[in-house]
């Protein structure tokens, strides 16, 4: 008798929690729903966490990172979705990583995920991720295969932004890729400076705005004056 008394407490409790669990799950997901049309970050990763305890999904996983990431909380990301490379990993989560890694300086391993892109879906806008990842580690040539890629297929309406001023500012694609190649010119041959300064140039050329080329160029300048000055 007694066994069946315990065993009625337990399943009653657990119906009351199966239900309590329901209801939660129905309250975060509306909840999700309305913070969405606010357009409350701190709401939607709140919901999306609760939601990610009740009912764990790869998809909720991931948005969330998402979420972290596109808010720059980019360790919160990583820390939701990892750092390894996946190559079952969705789009998205590889987009998360390689982009909180380069975020955080972690140059090798944003180009593994970056890769991994590039290999689903090559673009000019990923080869410039990979040109500019690969110049960093000291890869110029991995990089110039890049550069190349992306000069050739960059379109003129295509933008990429930069962030070194207060003021983000954006200019065309194929300016980026001229940059690029530049710095990677004067990588490889230290002393012809000329020829580097003459392809940041043809950035120049392209978007006398580019604060970038131009703070590249008034360095490589400053460094030939110096190299030109009679010791």
């Amino acid at each position: 008798m007694k066994k069946i008394i315990v065993l009625l407490f337990l399943a009653t409790n657990l119906s009351g929690f199966a239900q309590t669990k329901s209801e939660l799950q129905k309250h975060y997901e509306a909840f999700y729903n309305e913070m969405r049309l606010q357009g409350d970050v701190d709401g939607i990763i709140n919901a999306l966490t609760h939601l990610n305890v009740l009912s764990p999904s790869k998809e909720r996983r991931d948005t969330l990172a998402y979420i972290y990431a596109n808010d720059n909380q980019h360790l919160q990301a990583l820390n939701t979705i990892g750092i390894e490379k996946v190559d079952t990993d969705t789009d998205l989560a590889v987009q998360v990583k390689a982009i909180s890694l380069k975020a955080l300086n972690q140059p090798k391993r944003a180009l593994e995920q970056f890769e991994i892109l590039n290999t689903r879906t090559p673009n000019a806008y990923l080869a410039y991720e990979l040109a500019d990842l690969n110049i960093q580690l000291g890869e110029n040539t991995s990089a110039m295969t890049h550069v190349d890629y992306g000069i050739a297929n960059a379109k003129d309406d295509m933008k990429y932004a930069f962030y070194e001023r207060q003021q983000p500012y954006e200019v065309p694609l194929k300016a980026a890729f001229l940059h690029l190649k530049g710095l990677i010119k004067y990588n490889n041959d230290k002393d012809n400076i000329d020829a580097a300064i003459a392809i940041l140039d043809e950035a120049l050329a392209i978007d006398p705005n580019f604060n970038l080329a131009s703070l590249s160029k008034q360095a490589l300048t400053s460094r030939k004056e110096g190299a030109d000055t009679p010791k």
